[in-house]
C-alpha cells in the first residue's frame, strides 16, 4: 500500500537508523525507496525521482537523518482509509538537538484541516511526518526543483490552497537537528528569500479566493520588508532596494 521514500546525501552515519525505523514498522506492507542524491541536486530533485519511482498508492516520506515510531506508519494509513477525502497528512513530532529533547515552540504547533493561512508564514509540515495519496502530485504538482531550499514550504502552501491537511495527533516522527550539514542551517539567514519567490509563484499561477490572495498578498509584503531591511543591515543595498520596491503583479 506504501512507498517510503527517503533521499539521503553523504548521510552514511545516520541512514541505517532511519531505515532500521521502517523497517521495523508494525505494518509492513510497504516498499522502500532510497534515492542517493551523489550529484547534490537537492532534495526536491531526489524526492521527484523517488515518487516517479514509487508504485503504491500511498508515498510516506522520511529524510535520512530523521526515524519513525514502530507504529507511524500502521496509524497513519488507517487514519487515512478511514478519510478517503483527505489526499495528504501529517503527525506530531519529537525533537531532539545535539542528541537532547527540545521544546518545539508554539509557532511551530501543527494543524488540522484547513492551513493555507498558518502555511503561509514558515514551514508547519514536517516532511518526515507525511503521507499522501499519489494523486496529490497529479493535482498540485511534484516539488519546485529550482529552489535548493524551501521546497517543502513550497509544496505545502501549493498543496494547502485547495486541500485539507489531515493530522494524527500523535508524535510519530522523530528528529535530530542543531547540525551544520542540514539544509535549515546552511541557508538560515536567507531562507525568507525562497519564501518570497514561492508567494511570488502562487500569486501569479493558482486559482486562489480573494481572501487567500489577501493573505498572501500580506505575507508577501511583510516578508519583503524584513527580507530588505536586513539586506541593508548587512550592506547589501541592490538586493535591499530589489525586495524593498518588489510587489506581486
Amino acid at each position: 500500500m506504501i512507498s517510503v521514500v527517503i533521499p539521503t546525501h553523504n548521510r552514511a552515519l545516520f541512514l541505517k537508523k532511519a531505515i532500521d525505523s521502517v523497517s521495523s514498522q508494525t505494518y509492513q506492507d510497504f516498499e522502500l525507496i532510497v534515492i542517493d542524491d551523489a550529484s547534490r541536486k537537492g532534495p526536491a530533485a531526489a524526492r521527484n525521482k523517488g515518487i516517479k519511482k514509487s508504485t503504491r498508492p500511498f508515498i510516506a516520506f522520511l529524510d535520512s537523518d530523521d526515524w519513525w515510531d514502530k507504529d507511524k506508519l500502521a496509524t497513519q494509513i488507517d487514519a487515512m482509509q478511514k478519510n478517503p477525502d483527505y489526499l495528504i497528512s501529517h503527525t506530531q513530532e519529537i525533537w531532539y538537538k545535539n542528541g537532547k529533547l527540545l521544546n518545539q515552540k508554539k509557532k511551530h504547533r501543527k494543524y488540522h484541516g484547513r492551513i493555507f493561512n498558518r502555511c503561509l508564514s514558515l514551514c508547519v509540515v514536517s516532511m518526515s511526518t507525511v503521507m499522501a495519496r499519489r494523486e496529490i502530485f497529479d493535482k498540485v504538482g511534484l516539488f519546485d526543483e529550482s529552489l535548493p531550499c524551501c521546497e517543502d514550504y513550497d509544496f505545502w502552501l501549493r498543496a494547502s490552497v485547495n486541500h485539507k491537511f489531515l493530522l494524527i495527533d500523535k508524535p510519530l516522527t522523530l528528529k535530530d537537528g542543531g547540525r551544520p550539514d542540514q539544509v535549515s542551517s546552511v541557508y538560515a539567514t536567507g531562507i525568507d528569500k525562497f519564501r518570497i519567490r514561492s508567494i511570488l509563484k502562487l500569486l501569479k499561477s493558482a486559482n486562489l479566493t480573494p481572501l487567500q490572495r489577501n493573505l498572501a498578498t500580506r505575507e508577501l509584503h511583510k516578508k519583503c520588508r524584513i527580507y530588505g531591511n536586513g539586506c541593508l543591515k548587512h550592506g547589501r543595498p541592490e538586493e535591499s532596494e530589489h525586495y524593498l520596491k518588489l510587489t506581486p503583479q
